[in-house]
C-alpha cells in the first residue's frame, strides 16, 4: 500500500489529436466550421419554430427543444477543444473536467429521452392521428420535455461526485477529446467495478430504456404503414421519419460502441472517433435534416 503511486490530481492534460501534430491546423478548421454551422442551422431552427404560425405544433416544439439541447451538447466540448488545438496548452483543472463532465451527461440523458419523446409524437400522429390534438396537448407536451431535462440531474449528479471524490493514479494525461466516463475510470485507483457496475446501469436505465421506446415507437409506426392502402401515404410517413432515424442510429450506435466497447480489440483512435459521432456528427445531422423531418402536416400521412 505504500508503494502505491497515488496522485493528488489538480488538473487533468486533454491528449485529444495530438497523435497527428501536422494536420492540427486542419482540425482547428474543420472543428470551427462545424461548430458554427450547428450554431447557426440550429439557431435557425429555434427561431423559425418560434415565429413561424405554421410550425406550431407539438412535433416542431420538440424540434426546437432538441436543437437547442444540440446546441448546449457541442458547446460544452468544442470551444475547450478549439483553444486546446489553438493554443496547444491541453490542461483542464479538476473542477472544470467535472463541471464538463457533470453537463455532457445530463445533456445526453436529456437527448435520449427527446429522442424517445420524438419516436412518441410520430407514433401518435401517424398511428392515432384523430386523437393526436387530444394526447399530445400543450401540457403534456411541455411535461414530456420538462422530465426529459430533469430525469437525468441526480442520478449524473451522484455519479459524476462518485468518481471524483477518489483519488487518482500515476499519469494525469487523459487521451481522449473530453473529460468522459470511460477514460476517466481508467485513471482511478484500486478496483473500480463498482463505478463501473454503476455506469453500466446508468447507461441502461437512462441509454437503454429510451432506445427500448424509440423501437417500440417504430416497430407499432412499421405496421401501420404497411397496412396504408395508398403508396403516397407511405412514402409520407417514412419520409416524416427518415431523419430521426438516422440521428438515433448515428446517436445511440456511436455511443453502445464507445462504451460498451471489448477492452481487449479496442484502440483509444476509435474511441475518440466514435466520440466526434455522438458529440459532433449527430448535431449536423439534425440542423442538415430537420426541416423536412416533419414536412407534412399531421392528418396528411394517411
Amino acid at each position: 500500500m505504500a508503494d502505491t503511486n497515488l496522485t493528488l490530481m489538480e488538473e487533468f492534460i486533454l491528449l485529444g489529436f495530438s497523435e497527428y501534430p501536422n494536420i492540427q491546423g486542419f482540425l482547428f478548421v474543420v472543428f470551427l466550421f462545424i461548430y458554427i454551422s450547428i450554431l447557426l442551422g440550429n439557431g435557425f431552427i429555434i427561431l423559425i419554430t418560434n415565429v413561424e404560425s405554421a410550425l406550431q405544433t407539438p412535433m416542431y416544439y420538440f424540434l426546437g427543444n432538441f436543437s437547442f439541447v444540440e446546441m448546449c451538447y457541442t458547446s460544452n466540448i468544442l470551444p475547450r477543444m478549439l483553444v486546446n488545438i489553438w493554443r496547444q496548452k491541453r490542461n483542464i483543472s479538476l473542477l472544470s473536467c467535472a463541471a464538463q463532465l457533470c453537463f455532457f451527461l445530463i445533456l445526453g440523458v436529456t437527448e435520449s429521452f427527446l429522442l424517445a419523446v420524438m419516436a412518441y409524437d410520430r407514433y401518435v400522429a401517424i398511428c392515432k392521428p384523430l386523437y393526436y390534438p387530444i394526447i399530445m396537448n400543450q401540457r403534456i407536451c411541455v411535461q414530456m420535455v420538462f422530465g426529459s431535462w430533469v430525469i437525468g440531474i441526480p442520478v449524473v449528479i451522484g455519479q459524476t461526485y462518485q468518481i471524483f471524490s477518489g483519488p487518482f493514479c500515476g499519469s494525469n494525461k487523459l487521451n481522449h477529446i473530453f473529460c468522459d466516463l470511460p477514460p476517466l475510470l481508467k485513471l482511478t485507483c484500486g478496483d473500480n467495478i463498482w463505478d463501473e457496475f454503476f455506469l453500466y446501469v446508468t447507461c441502461f436505465s437512462f441509454g437503454l430504456t429510451p432506445f427500448l421506446m424509440i423501437l417500440m415507437s417504430y416497430i407499432r409506426i412499421l405496421s401501420t404503414v404497411m397496412k396504408l392502402p395508398s403508396t403516397t401515404g407511405r412514402s409520407k410517413a417514412f419520409s416524416t421519419c427518415s431523419s430521426h432515424v438516422i440521428v438515433v442510429c448515428l446517436f445511440y450506435g456511436s455511443g453502445f460502441i464507445a462504451y460498451f466497447h471489448p477492452n481487449s480489440s479496442y484502440s483509444v483512435s476509435i474511441e475518440k472517433i466514435f466520440s466526434v459521432f455522438y458529440t459532433i456528427v449527430t448535431p449536423t445531422q439534425i440542423r442538415n435534416g430537420s426541416i423536412l423531418v416533419y414536412p407534412e402536416k399531421v392528418n396528411d400521412v394517411n
